[in-house]
């Protein structure tokens, strides 16, 4: 949480905690019967290395689950022919 330091650190930390509270609220994935499923049509999480060493792979987080590369791609299949937007955000930026 970005913010002045010189402000009340309570109200920041009270703004972190709202902040923590609206994005835990909504749901991006479900369990469906083929694995994880797009709940609607915006998902959004964090890009993190997928953990192998010289893989230079990534995978997501969506909803404090980690989601590997290929299985978000299975995921997005269920929008064949849709567009898309891609947007990557600096993690201090409000979504």
């Amino acid at each position: 949480m970005l913010g002045d330091p010189l402000s009340d650190q309570f109200v920041l930390l009270g703004k972190l905690i709202e902040k923590m509270r609206r994005l835990l609220a909504v749901a991006h994935v479900r369990h469906g019967g083929l694995g994880l499923q797009i709940v609607n049509e915006t998902i959004r999480g964090r890009i993190e290395w997928d953990g192998v060493e010289h893989s230079h792979m990534p995978c997501a987080v969506v909803d404090g689950r980690r989601v590997e590369w290929d299985e978000l791609g299975r995921m997005l299949m269920t929008f064949e022919g849709w567009q898309f937007k891609l947007e990557v955000r600096d993690p201090s930026d409000e979504i």
